[in-house]
């Protein structure tokens, strides 16, 4: 394989992560449509439908940076098999499942495969790209992102109102297994030349410390944010976290390289990260409510009315325009121009309601246009910034960024939310408001990281 050129079956390949991709990310929204049909079904309350959720969520979260680890000591291809396998049996135990106990299980396996998919998909991209093909490859793999967020509840709706709630699962078994058929004859196997010994205590500590970190922050909107159950969770995450940086930092063979974070590119981008997921997590968590309880749309309506956003990311991704704003500009520019987009957007939602969903479109086409320049940059920033052994590490930390900053989204725009109604407001104007607090985050994150990014760039200049 010539570097200078990539892998001769690229675009091939990128096709087939493309959908291994797509199958995770459908199983991120598509049950939400289905927790009517549960409920009735299988008798669940309202913790079996939290636990049905956050099962998948908190496995997958806390394995990522495991995930990824173990694909670069093992082998990536090896890895994504290995994902597609294991997300298909899941997906078969979750739709034959007859209890909420083994609905359950089933999601937390399906939390691996998912947590094996996410990393290898990136890593691989990275790996079969020339760098100058890069960003437009890091595109199409964003837009599937934003693809696989509008279709969810579309194809889940569609499924609930022909067949039982089961098919939701199922038919990822069909996906799955097409994507392993083309995993096993396309996809080159790539690794770390040096196969380092696995980090075995590092992957423990980092996977207890994540899981705790993102089941606080899921608690703390219900039970109180200073509940024992959400400071106890929360202080534990924090004692595990600080052991495993401190272990990181004296092993020899380290899962994740401290040293990562004197690159102020690397530092850039994931600050920029963390805010921009923040803000557009908790933004469009409070989207859906807005289009049913404010503009009084059905679920499925209100999904096929926030399709535009994805639209406009999968058109300005897959036609390559972005990735050409993108190398016109550099990375600190798109990254600061796509999050000046998305707050004008998320503005534009909050503040022009009145008008119906007029406002809502122009807002979700500006958050869409914003998405499609902001993300690739972001995570190919964070990409290029780690070398390429680490690729499998490299996405972990992407994932794990993505996930940490939703789930901390969610959590405190909830929270405005909530102060706002209790404090005598309407739910619109807690809803604006929340969408306000999320655009200053996003707007925030984007001059952080484009400040930080310039000036790593000026350095190595």
């Amino acid at each position: 394989m010539s570097v200078s050129q990539g892998h001769p079956r690229r675009w091939l390949i990128l096709g087939v992560i493309c959908l291994a991709q797509l199958t995770v990310l459908l199983d991120n929204t598509v049950l939400n449509v289905a927790i009517p049909s549960l409920t009735r079904e299988l008798h669940a309350t309202t913790s079996d439908i939290q636990w049905m959720i956050n099962a998948y969520s908190l496995v997958q979260s806390g394995l990522l940076l495991t995930a990824g680890s173990a694909a670069d000591r093992y082998g990536r291809k090896k890895m994504l098999i290995a994902g597609l396998a294991l997300f298909g049996i899941g997906s078969l135990a979750a739709g034959l499942a007859h209890s909420t106990g083994q609905l359950i299980a089933a999601r937390a396996g399906m939390g691996v495969g998912g947590a094996l998919l996410i990393t290898t998909t990136l890593a691989v991209a990275m790996q079969i790209f020339a760098p100058e093909e890069q960003p437009k490859a890091i595109g199409i793999w964003s837009a599937v992102n934003a693809l696989g967020f509008a279709a969810g509840p579309l194809i889940g709706g569609f499924l609930l109102n022909h067949f039982w709630w089961g098919a939701i699962f199922l038919i990822n078994i069909p996906v799955a297994a097409l994507g392993l058929a083309a995993a096993v004859a396309h996809v080159p196997e790539s690794k770390n030349p040096r196969g380092d010994r696995p980090d075995l205590l590092g992957a423990l500590l980092s996977t207890i410390g994540m899981a705790s970190l993102v089941f606080a922050i899921i608690s703390g909107p219900e039970h109180g944010w200073t509940s024992s159950r959400v400071l106890g969770t929360a202080a534990l995450a924090v004692v595990v976290l600080a052991g495993f940086a401190y272990w990181e930092s004296r092993v020899d063979e380290p899962m994740l390289d401290l040293h990562f974070f004197r690159d102020r590119r690397f530092t850039g981008a994931v600050a920029g990260a963390v805010l921009i997921t923040f803000g557009m997590g908790g933004a469009l968590f409070l989207l859906t409510q807005h289009l049913q309880f404010v503009l009084g749309y059905g679920p499925l309506e209100a999904g096929l009315r926030t399709a535009p956003l994805a639209l406009s990311v999968v058109v300005l991704n897959f036609s390559g325009l972005s990735a050409k704003w993108g190398q016109r500009l550099g990375t600190p520019v798109s990254i600061a121009l796509g999050m000046v987009l998305m707050s004008l957007g998320l503005v534009s939602i909050a503040e022009l309601d009145s008008g119906g969903y007029a406002g809502t479109l122009v807002g979700l086409l500006l958050i869409g246009a914003g998405c499609a320049v902001a993300n690739p940059a972001m995570a190919h920033a964070i990409m290029s910034a780690i070398p390429s052994e680490k690729a499998g590490v490299g996405a972990g930390i992407n994932g794990t960024l993505a996930e940490f900053g939703n789930g901390l989204g969610v959590a405190v725009l909830g929270a405005v939310l909530s102060s706002s109604v209790a404090s005598g407001e309407s739910l619109s104007a807690g809803l604006g408001a929340g969408q306000l607090v999320g655009a200053v985050a996003v707007l925030v994150g984007g001059f952080v990281a484009a400040g930080l990014l310039r000036r790593a760039e000026r350095n190595v200049a």
